[in-house]
């Protein structure tokens, strides 16, 4: 066996696992970076979440205040009823 053939061998052999670990390098770092921007959708989505419960939260003391005021006018209807 020649040495240029011998050495394109072992070159060929050491190039295939140097592949192999830069592909495992290369799928960890998509891993990676598809884990980031999964977590970034959820912070997204809880942001989001947490700023229609404070709507809804507004929102209804709003309508508590409201159903408070109807409540008072329908007793002072009432009281006006029952004295006539």
């Amino acid at each position: 066996m020649s040495e240029p053939v011998y050495f394109l061998s072992i070159g060929l052999v050491l190039a295939t696992i140097l592949a192999i670990f830069a592909m495992r390098y290369y799928a960890a770092i998509t891993q990676a970076k598809a884990k980031l921007a999964s977590d970034e959708a959820y912070r997204q989505l809880s942001e989001t979440a947490v700023k229609a419960q404070a709507q809804t939260a507004t929102a209804l003391s709003g309508l508590e205040t409201t159903l408070a005021d109807v409540r008072s006018r329908l007793m002072a209807v009432e009281k006006v009823l029952k004295e006539v």
